[in-house]
């Protein structure tokens, strides 16, 4: 996965029946607009990326920010300070102790398909999302529900294999996001993301995710 994609994939967290058939849309798409949150809409974020080559996960911490618009912004806090954000096109990324790196979204659509998409996450616009994404949605009789997003795009496809976003109510919890390269990376969000164990696993991390 190139480091723009990861960056932007990373940003689109902000995105923040019974059944995993995506021939519902009616109930899938209330959902979607339920999750929609005026902007500017924060939330804080923590992060653990699972790596074939690594034998720990890498995690960060920080807040997210949408600020309208395809304006998209992650501040890591720590373990060190960054900020990565997408606006008018353009992506940048400054690291503490660093100069600042940027580039055009032209140079990469298939990120610009995903922010393209997350935006339409984020303002609750199902259609939109659609137009990008298979959509298959799960949930129980207790409010619990995940949104499982397959890219149509076959290059988005050969980057991120599929995208997982678990909540309750009208509030996202957490997303797994499944690299086709074999990589995961796991972000907890808003109050969630403050649990993040010292040495997060994956049945850890999922369990937190269901509410354990």
């Amino acid at each position: 996965m190139t480091s723009g994609s990861k960056i932007g994939a990373a940003l689109c967290i902000l995105a923040l029946a019974c059944s995993a058939n995506a021939s519902a849309p009616d109930a899938t798409d209330a959902l979607i607009g339920q999750l929609g949150r005026p902007a500017p809409a924060r939330t804080a974020f923590a992060e653990a990326r699972f790596m074939q080559v690594l034998d720990r996960p890498l995690v960060v911490s920080g807040e997210l920010a949408w600020l309208g618009g395809d304006t998209l912004e992650r501040h890591v806090q720590k373990p060190h300070e960054e900020t990565a954000r997408i606006a008018q096109g353009k992506v940048s990324q400054q690291r503490e102790g660093k100069g600042e790196r940027s580039f055009s979204l032209e140079r990469a659509p298939q990120l610009k398909v995903l922010v393209d998409s997350f935006v339409a996450l984020l303002g609750g616009d199902a259609s939109r999302l659609r137009k990008a994404f298979a959509i298959a949605r799960r949930g129980d009789v207790h409010g619990a529900w995940s949104l499982t997003l397959t890219p149509r795009d076959l290059a988005v496809a050969r980057t991120v294999a599929s995208i997982r976003i678990d909540g309750e109510g009208r509030e996202a919890r957490c997303m797994w996001m499944q690299e086709a390269d074999g990589d995961v990376a796991v972000d907890l969000l808003g109050d969630l993301a403050a649990k993040m164990p010292a040495a997060p696993t994956r049945e850890a991390l999922a369990t937190l995710c269901k509410g354990g």
